[in-house]
């Protein structure tokens, strides 16, 4: 516990900053950090941010999203709290990529507690984590919405937006960020759900780009030589396996449905779904199937 801890807080002025900060009305004198403090950090920069409330979607956007970004070698800015922002940071980690972490109170004071080992690992793999605050200040409500300029301000390329409800904390960083110039990003969610009803607003309103994939966010002209090795092969199925997933990018089914919507014997059904299982394929949790 507290690992993170025995890194040195530094302290950084408004004269080194990254150009993108320095432009902003209110920008802070300066800054506290912990861990890799580099002009290389910054060059090559994303947001990504979203409700705390995450669904499975939320994790399954971020999960195809991330390794393309890494590909890139561009550094994932995020907040720091439970949901898409502890998802972004670790999945960037988990890939080999670096992230920074803008906190919403001081360094010393960890928020929300189970990022414990998150903080350690973001500084172990030459992250970085920074909060304008005093390293004592403990969070409040003000403090994560007035912290939430820093991130749009840091990213270069624009902030993505993952999940969102109608009166969340990203529709604050989204404003932020429109009124930064910043260009901004949305994925679009299911009709009803209430995690996309700011997400889709933000689409349908004309603030944000939508975004399915990470092509919608680069442009045409990314090439990624290594990037079919990060992601599943789905090329040499049976013509069975193939059906499945067909199903499957669709919507999450149980066994049953998948019976009813595929006419194979059941006792086929069952095997290939467990030799799909078995290769990673698929994953099921809750009685549903989902691609994996």
């Amino acid at each position: 516990m507290n690992e993170w801890k025995k890194w040195p807080i530094k302290i950084i002025e408004k004269k080194d900053f990254p150009k993108g900060l320095k432009k902003i009305s209110d920008c802070p004198e300066k800054l506290y950090y912990r861990g890799n403090w580099s002009d290389e950090i910054f060059e090559n920069t994303l947001a990504i941010v979203g409700s705390r409330a995450m669904t499975r979607y939320g994790k399954e956007i971020i999960s195809k999203f991330m390794p393309e970004l890494i590909v890139q070698k561009i550094t994932i800015i995020s907040g720091f709290m439970y949901g898409v922002d502890s998802e972004a940071h670790r999945d960037c980690l988990d890939l080999g990529g670096k992230t920074i972490a803008v906190l919403g109170s001081g360094l010393n004071e960890l928020y929300p507690s189970q990022n414990d080992k998150l903080y350690s690992e973001i500084l172990e793999k030459n992250g970085l984590i920074i909060s304008e605050y005093e390293p004592d200040f403990k969070a409040t409500i003000w403090s994560f919405p007035q912290r939430n300029r820093i991130v749009s301000a840091l990213s270069t390329i624009g902030v993505l937006i993952v999940e969102a409800g109608l009166k969340s904390g990203s529709l604050i960083t989204a404003k932020l960020a429109l009124k930064q110039k910043k260009r901004m990003f949305a994925v679009p969610g299911q009709i009803g759900s209430k995690t996309a009803e700011g997400t889709n607003w933000l689409i349908q309103s004309g603030g944000a780009k939508m975004a399915t994939s990470v092509n919608d966010i680069l442009g045409n002209s990314i090439h990624c030589p290594d990037q079919q090795n990060l992601f599943k092969d789905y090329s040499n199925l049976s013509d069975l396996e193939k059906q499945i997933v067909e199903v499957l990018e669709n919507e999450e089914v149980t066994i049953d449905e998948l019976c009813m919507k595929i006419r194979s014997p059941v006792s086929e059904i069952s095997t290939t779904i467990s030799m799909m299982l078995m290769r990673d394929l698929i994953v099921q949790e809750n009685d549903k199937i989902y691609l994996s």
